[in-house]
């Protein structure tokens, strides 16, 4: 049996990770929905496109109102939607802005989910991990759940504080992966493969290693030893990239220094 259409949504913030979300949320059966974005694209129906809060029809009625706007554009733009609070759970992808901080914008009574995405949400293959503050009911948490769901893996976390590291892991993490298909790229040439060759080799060898790790129940340090034979060439590379200084050590940093990154928005 399937489920039932989505209900009315609000949408502030129409760039990459939004368009994301509502590609997910046509495929997962979308009724209605505003967005609001003054550089929005144009959308065909159920989608309509308005550049500012004020154009937003009076009778518009949306269960759920999604903030996918850059944490820096917060203390301008919530405000604008406090009148939604009556009806709507928020739902907020924004890094480091905690609910605290939003009700402050929103006003007292805003009921708020907090969610981190990633950008593999573009083809359905994000994992999303999400908080649902104290007021929240158990239908609204169902509600976000399946609108996170539309483009992923869906995980909550008990405490709020955890989504500075989700941030810093999952949500900055897809540009890590796609650091080291650029290092590996520019390697192979340095070693003279020819750039199309070098970039295919790479990519396909970061993708299928992706791959092989989302569908074995293996520990990813166990999938690294069965390709490293003693003495052999992988050997010779990890023996570098393993180094205490190395990676280790240089993963460790940048995982630290992007929740603290995160943790710092929010002041």
């Amino acid at each position: 049996m399937s489920e039932a259409p989505l209900p009315p949504l609000l949408l502030i913030g129409c760039g990459r990770m939004g368009s994301a979300l509502l590609a997910g949320w046509r495929e997962a059966g979308l009724a209605e929905a505003v967005i609001v974005d003054p550089a929005g694209p144009e959308l065909r129906a159920p989608a309509r496109v308005v550049a500012e809060a004020a154009a937003i029809p009076r009778d518009f009625a949306p269960q759920a109102v999604i903030f996918a706007i850059k944490p820096q554009e917060a203390e301008a733009t919530l405000a604008h939607y406090a009148r939604f609070r009556a009806g709507a759970v928020y739902l907020s992808i924004m890094a480091g802005r905690t609910i605290a901080g939003m009700e402050r914008l929103l006003g007292a009574g805003a009921v708020i989910v907090r969610a981190m995405p990633n950008t593999p949400a573009a083809i359905r293959q994000g994992i999303t991990a999400a908080y649902a503050g104290a007021s929240v009911s158990a239908a609204q948490r169902a509600l976000t759940a399946r609108l996170l769901g539309a483009i992923g893996e869906v995980a909550w976390v008990d405490a709020e504080a955890e989504l500075d590291a989700v941030t810093a892991v999952s949500g900055s993490g897809p540009a890590y992966v796609f650091l080291l298909a650029e290092l590996m790229e520019q390697a192979g040439i340095a070693e003279g493969l020819t750039p199309d060759l070098a970039r295919r080799l790479a990519r396909r060898t970061v993708a299928g290693s992706g791959a092989l790790l989302a569908a074995s129940a293996e520990e990813a340090s166990a999938l690294r030893q069965a390709v490293t034979s003693k003495g052999g060439t992988t050997q010779a590379a990890l023996d570098i990239l393993m180094a205490p200084e190395a990676w280790p050590a240089s993963v460790r940093r940048a995982i630290a220094a992007a929740a603290e990154r995160s943790r710092a928005l929010a002041r």
